[in-house]
């Protein structure tokens, strides 16, 4: 390899980083919220309301509303969500319901 080659190949590199912890960067200043009642089975963040398991991925149905997702702050109702409070009283009415 010649040494224009490898040089060129370090900066290349170089500057990949840099614009991935640019990115990462970015996306840790943007504000997320935790969105109940929109996550796909199998596709929740963490644990559940019900606390009936404590980690990502155990979902078992589509938009449970006890299971949760980080959005953007802000975005939550656009897709159909419920806030923590408003996911708790949905349980409580389904709960009472039976």
């Amino acid at each position: 390899m010649s040494h224009k080659l490898a040089v060129s190949t370090a900066l290349a590199a170089a500057l990949a980083l840099g614009a991935l912890s640019d990115a990462e960067a970015a996306e840790k200043r943007v504000k997320k919220e935790k969105c109940y009642g929109i996550s796909p089975a199998g596709q929740n963040d963490c644990s559940n309301l019900a606390g009936t398991h404590s980690c990502a991925g155990q979902s078992t149905v589509d938009n449970d509303p006890g299971e949760w997702r980080l959005v953007t702050k802000g975005l939550c109702k656009s897709q159909g969500g419920y806030t923590r409070k408003e996911a708790r009283e949905i349980i409580k009415q389904l709960k009472s319901a039976k």
